[in-house]
C-alpha cells in the first residue's frame, strides 16, 4: 500500500510546469536586416557579430535591439514577450490537473512566453 501512495504521489509531483518542462525557459530570437551583416545588441546585454542571426534568450526577455551597419542609420526593435499558444495550454493544464505550484513555475520562469516579435526584421536606411 505505502509502495502505491508514493508512486501516486511521484507521479503527481511530476506533472507541475508543464510548459517549463516541455518548452524550456529559453528560446532562439531571430533577427535578419536588409541588408544583412548588421552588428545586433541589445540592451540586456546580449549581442550577435552579423545578421541574419539567432540568440538564445530567456522567454521573459523584453529588450530593445539595436543594429548598427557602416553607412547606414542605426536602427532598434523593441521586443516584448506574450503568452504563447502553446505556454497557455500547458499553464491551462497545470491548473485542470491541480498543479497550482507547477502554474506557478512556469509563470514564474516565463516558460508560458513567446517574445514578439520573433523573427525580427530590420530595414536599415542609408546615412
Amino acid at each position: 500500500m505505502k509502495l502505491k501512495i508514493a508512486t501516486a504521489l511521484c507521479a503527481v509531483m511530476t506533472l507541475p510546469a508543464c510548459a517549463t518542462v516541455t518548452r524550456g525557459t529559453n528560446t532562439a530570437w531571430e533577427v535578419t536586416s536588409t541588408p544583412p551583416g548588421a552588428r545586433v545588441e541589445t540592451s540586456n546585454g546580449f549581442q550577435c557579430q552579423a545578421t541574419p542571426c539567432a540568440i538564445r534568450m530567456p522567454r521573459r526577455s523584453q529588450f530593445v535591439a539595436t543594429l548598427t551597419l557602416d553607412g547606414y542609420q542605426p536602427a532598434t526593435v523593441t521586443v516584448t514577450n506574450r503568452v504563447a499558444t502553446e505556454g497557455g495550454v500547458a499553464m491551462a493544464g497545470n491548473v485542470l490537473v491541480g498543479g497550482i505550484i507547477g502554474a506557478g513555475v512556469d509563470a514564474g520562469t516565463g516558460a508560458m512566453l513567446d517574445l514578439t516579435p520573433n523573427p525580427a526584421h530590420v530595414e536599415l536606411r542609408p546615412e
